[in-house]
């Protein structure tokens, strides 16, 4: 089948032939004919399989005729992440060139101005991440009454980030006759539950088993010791002939760590993370597209949706937690029909997430050794070496003496082997009694008193003013009170005198 055969304007196909695409992926020959019929749909497949053509191209058709108000776009696409979003951003202005669609691209890390600029010209196409967008709808600045089209990408990744309440919260100030395109690489029940709520009679699509890797990745998978990750990772590169590169890492504090270890190794490499500024994030990206960068160290942040024509090489520096990561790594290359490499690397104590992989995807990763290297066995009883690492880094503490017992660990034998004395002197300090100081005894001579008030003093520090507040209350009740009896002050007992009468007026006397 050909794009010209699923329904497309002729703008859109010619857009589609400049850039030299004739025959559509299968989630686009089987969403898109639904899509242009205004339906509901409901797409599963993995990275790397085209989910973003399959809901830009005939959304570009559907747009085409319309114009949009002011702060009233009429169509939404959420994204999980800043790049995913600016991704999307570059689709439709490479699929739309033939058309007058305008387009906003709401993300963190910029000014609001510039984009409530664009939102004010009306815009045809949102594109947008969930937490920029609910600051936008509480300022006022955006009304999202007229939606026509929503599409909610990458779900299952929007589960793992949290964004599913505000996704919620977003969903309630839309209209309820619209047209909802939900799409996700994996369904799990959380996932299930979403689209059951947001989609109406939707059409399935489902081109991929869940979790499953491109048929074009060749993957292998090598085990070595914590101190020699990075001694194996220099070998891969370069003994395999890597153009460029993803190289994931599970902690975002140890890509800094790793990408000035290869800059050091005259590696060409680059970090990209979530806590860099949007600018850095976006300036990064850029020169990794355009080949200034060969190798870019980073997280999981990149591990979706995001597509670097040609990427030959990702590595896994860190076997990931969750098993479903793995596949969207390695889905950053062979994609578009093109051949691609992963390779893992593991220690010891990666079993059981390596067992995961092997489990989710059906199939054990291949493994392969590494010159010069020990290649060690997984550890079945898990996190045994990774107990041994808390005092150094890998086999350095091999044969050092446990700790002591004590605060800080003060009691190490810094000395051993030199000062013969120690066991003596620890030996005879046991032995002889240590005088314990007296305890304290209160003032013979204080009255009672004095030692209830020092004692109510010390229990209202520890109570806090509630109780004393209380006890004064609870006091004032029972101690009664006495009045004047017959022990009357003597200047009450004085006689009032008598008031003049007051003086007649004239014409009143006699």
């Amino acid at each position: 089948m050909l794009f010209s055969d699923l329904g497309l304007g002729s703008e859109v196909l010619r857009a589609i032939e400049d850039k030299g695409y004739t025959t559509p992926t299968p989630i686009q020959e089987q969403a898109i004919p639904w899509v242009l019929q205004g339906r509901d749909v409901l797409g599963c497949a993995q990275t790397g399989t085209g989910k973003t053509a399959g809901f830009t191209l005939p959304m570009i058709d559907i747009l085409a005729s319309g114009r949009a108000r002011a702060r009233m776009p009429r169509s939404l696409i959420l994204e999980p992440t800043r790049e995913l979003a600016a991704q999307v951003a570059d689709s439709f202005d490479m699929y739309g060139k033939y058309h007058k669609l305008n387009m906003a691209l709401l993300i963190g890390g910029e000014q609001f101005g510039e984009q409530v600029k664009k939102l004010d010209r009306g815009v045809d196409v949102l594109i947008a991440t969930p937490g920029r967008l609910i600051d936008l709808i509480e300022r006022g600045n955006i009304m999202l009454n007229d939606i026509k089209i929503l599409v909610i990408d990458e779900a299952d990744r929007m589960l793992d980030m949290g964004f599913i309440p505000d996704i919620e919260r977003i969903v309630g100030f839309l209209p309820k006759m619209r047209q909802t395109l939900f799409f996700s690489a994996t369904m799990p029940p959380e996932i299930r539950r979403l689209a059951d709520a947001f989609l109406m009679n939707p059409r399935e699509v489902t081109v991929a088993p869940p979790a499953s890797p491109a048929k074009t990745v060749t993957q292998a998978l090598c085990v070595v010791h914590e101190d020699d990750k990075r001694k194996a990772l220099r070998h891969l590169l370069r003994t395999e002939d890597v153009k460029n590169a993803f190289i994931f890492c599970n902690r975002k504090r140890d890509i800094a760590v790793l990408q000035k270890s290869l800059v050091s190794h005259g590696f060409n490499a680059g970090a990209l993370h979530g806590d860099m500024v949007q600018s850095k994030r976006t300036e990064t990206l850029e020169a990794f597209k355009k080949g200034e960068i060969t190798l870019l160290v980073c997280s999981d942040v990149a591990a979706r949706g995001l597509d670097v024509q040609g990427l030959s090489h990702v590595f896994n520096f860190d076997v990931p937690i969750n098993a479903e990561d793995y596949v969207h790594r390695i889905g950053r290359t062979g994609r578009a029909g093109r051949s691609g490499r992963a390779f893992t690397i593991a220690t010891p104590d990666d079993g059981k997430q390596v067992g995961a992989i092997g489990k989710l995807i059906g199939h054990d990763v291949p493994m392969i050794a590494i010159d010069g290297l020990e290649n060690p066995p997984f550890d079945e009883e898990g996190g045994r070496d990774r107990r041994r690492r808390r005092g150094g880094r890998g086999g350095k503490d091999e044969g050092r003496e446990p700790r002591r017992e004590g605060r800080g660990g003060r009691g190490r034998d810094r000395d051993r082997g030199e000062r013969s004395e120690r066991p003596e002197r620890v030996e005879r300090e046991a032995v002889e009694p240590v005088a314990a100081e007296p305890a304290y005894q209160p003032r013979a001579e204080a009255p009672r008193r004095d030692r209830d008030f020092d004692r109510d003093r010390d229990r209202d520090r520890s109570r806090g003013g509630r109780d004393r507040d209380r006890r004064r209350r609870e006091d004032d009740d029972d101690v009664p009170v006495v009045g004047f009896g017959d022990h009357m002050p003597a200047f009450m007992q004085r006689l009032a005198r008598p008031r003049p009468a007051p003086a007649p007026e004239p014409g009143q006397e006699g």
